[in-house]
């Protein structure tokens, strides 16, 4: 049964994690994710779950408690976010390559420096490539819903991978909005019991974790671990449809707005879908064919989907929340115009660098956007591939 809330995104991943009630939280703060460790801290003192709470010196020392925990059997959890995720990026490889299903929320904060704790996607982002699947959340009911199907997509025999569940600082985290929780009982039956197939502390099967890989297995190693993100995107769409027919609330690896007929459209990550939905909506009134395609799952990337999804658009702006230092644009642009590149009839395609370090993004600045790839379409000209949206130049 729905329970109606009004609970910020922290909170809900928080009572999440209380309802799935995992073994081990390793736990380091870091703002904007401290309260979600902080939130939990209060079920364990009150007796609502059964977890060991260990509170660490620092976020690496965070994921090698889940990393220790999950290899000996126990369903284990963190949050972090920011240089928080920076610390661990040697246990981010280390968890993958171990096959240890973790789940962890990320609130995406931007990385230093210069020193700033408002929103950005480089911290996740940076981690794009460790080998964690990653799935990003518009708003606090996703975060919430995310995170609970994350546990069963990670700890599936077929993927057996770590996952981070993904939102804004601040601006999901700390904001307050109407959410449907479901009780507790209902979501102890979806997430199940965590038996692993094997763990350190199985008396009948003695193991060795994390020893020395030579050459002789170690390319092996990596190829079952291609293997299993492969594998991640269909058992993520299977746990989406069981989520839906459980909550009625339907979730892809794309979210796909207005794009059935559209002429342009952008493609965004996060809470600022949400903006740029309004934006379309406002445009549309005025007869303008635009149209929106929110990536939910970057890691796996759903590089089949997004093809077929804009196959039939004239230009295309992605637009990233993060710089990648490439000097020709962010890093969602760079796997969208791999994604495009095989297909005939391909888009005009255009990047924007835009939100780094908090800069707000408005109704205003992603019409600006359409009306740009309208002038693309028109003219068939882009003079500049690799743009910044709202900077002072």
């Amino acid at each position: 049964m729905a329970i109606k809330e009004r609970l910020s995104g922290n909170e809900s991943v928080a009572i999440a994690m209380r309802q799935i009630n995992p073994d081990v939280v390793g736990a380091f703060p870091i703002t904007p994710s401290t309260e979600i460790p902080q939130y939990f801290s209060n079920y364990v003192a009150r007796g609502q779950v059964n977890t060991e709470l260990v509170l660490v010196e620092s976020e690496h020392s965070a994921m090698s408690v889940c990393i220790g925990a999950q290899a000996a059997g126990a369903r284990s959890m963190t949050a972090t976010s920011s240089c928080g995720l920076a610390l661990m990026w040697e246990l981010l490889y280390v968890a993958s390559s171990l096959r240890l299903p973790i789940t962890m929320a990320c609130v995406n904060r931007a990385l230093s420096g210069p020193i700033n704790i408002n929103n950005d996607h480089s911290d996740s982002m940076g981690a794009r490539d460790s080998g964690w699947i990653q799935i990003y959340s518009e708003n606090n009911q996703e975060a919430y819903d995310n995170f609970i199907q994350a546990v069963r997509i990670a700890e599936h025999s077929e993927v057996l991978l770590p996952a981070m569940v993904c939102q804004d600082g601040f601006i999901t985290s700390h904001a307050m909005e109407n959410i449907e929780l479901l009780d507790d009982e209902t979501v102890k039956n979806f997430v199940g019991e965590y038996h692993p197939a094997h763990f350190m502390l199985n008396p009948k099967e003695p193991i060795a974790v994390g020893p020395y890989d030579t050459s002789t297995y170690y390319f092996e190693h990596k190829r079952q671990q291609s293997e299993a993100m492969i594998n991640a995107k269909g058992i993520i769409l299977d746990i989406a449809r069981e989520f839906a027919e459980l909550t009625g609330r339907n979730y892809g690896l794309i979210e796909e707005y207005m794009l059935e007929d559209a002429e342009v459209a952008i493609v965004i990550i996060g809470s600022s879908a949400g903006t740029a939905k309004e934006a379309v909506n406002k445009l549309r009134l005025s007869g303008k064919k635009v149209g929106l395609l929110k990536i939910r799952v970057f890691r796996p990337f759903p590089r089949e989907e997004i093809a077929d999804a804009l196959k039939h658009v004239k230009v295309v702006a992605v637009m990233d929340k993060s710089e990648g230092f490439s000097a020709t644009g962010g890093p969602v642009f760079h796997e969208v115009s791999s994604a495009l590149y095989p297909t005939s009839n391909k888009p005009k395609i255009i990047n924007y660098i835009y939100g780094l370090g908090g800069r707000d993004v408005r109704i205003n600045d992603i019409e600006h956007v359409f009306h740009q790839l309208f002038e693309i379409g028109s003219t068939g000209d882009i003079d500049n591939t690799y743009r910044f949206l709202g900077i002072r130049e």
